[in-house]
């Protein structure tokens, strides 16, 4: 099995993955704000790297988010194209779970049971959830919600979110700049492609309306 996995709730990423877990090939880049320039032509290159053509894929998986609305539109939107022009099925994983798989193994080693993963969700806010660690594995407990960082449950915190927070969040300095990324995302999302299991549809976790209002009727000039 062949997956492609795209994700830009924070970073824009991309990762070619074995079903048994293994990258072949990923790209990341640190920018939050070219996500729609640079991953078309990343997924060439990381195609052509791996020695990979369309129609060897199995499957795409793509980050729903939580994340602002244009650079998780961005990812979705390339997704959904990819999808449909190489007739290859699309599924949908929340982007905190990526965060949430390297966590697990982390909060497992330090005795930790229960921990939350954060991404910066601008507005003095953060995306996050709360996660159980059993033996290693990440289990989803709360979640996904957008708020401020002072009022999340005072929990180890793994992310950005939680790094520029830090003093109001618990955060694990080992994880402090991680981003969710694609490869990760994939890895999570190997067992239950593998196994037949259902992911959820490729619909964006935006958690908040868009800045972006249609206009209302102009005022009458009297």
């Amino acid at each position: 099995m062949l997956i492609l996995c795209l994700d830009t709730s924070a970073i824009a990423s991309a990762a070619l993955l074995t079903g048994e877990g293994e990258v072949l090939a990923e790209f990341a880049t640190e920018d939050t704000r070219s996500h729609a320039e640079v991953l078309a032509p990343a997924i060439r290159d990381l195609l052509a790297a791996g020695g990979t053509a369309p129609a060897d894929l199995d499957a795409l998986v793509v980050g729903v988010g939580p994340g602002p609305f244009t650079g998780l539109r961005a990812g979705i939107a390339t997704a959904r194209t990819l999808a449909f022009a190489w007739g290859k099925p699309l599924h949908g994983m929340m982007s905190l779970d990526a965060l949430a798989f390297d966590a697990a193994l982390d909060a497992w080693r330090s005795g930790v049971d229960e921990f939350l993963v954060a991404t910066d969700a601008r507005r003095r806010e953060v995306y996050w959830a709360r996660y159980q660690s059993t033996g290693g594995t990440a289990h989803l407990i709360d979640g996904p919600h957008v708020g401020a960082a002072g009022e999340l449950p005072q929990l180890p915190a793994y992310g950005a979110g939680a790094g520029l927070y830090d003093g109001v969040l618990p955060a694990v300095p080992a994880f402090a700049a991680a981003q969710p990324t694609a490869a990760a995302l994939g890895r999570a999302a190997v067992v239950p492609l593998t196994r037949g299991l259902p992911l959820p549809d490729p619909a964006p976790l935006y958690l908040r309306e868009s800045d972006a209002k249609v206009p209302g009727p102009r005022k009458r000039a009297l």
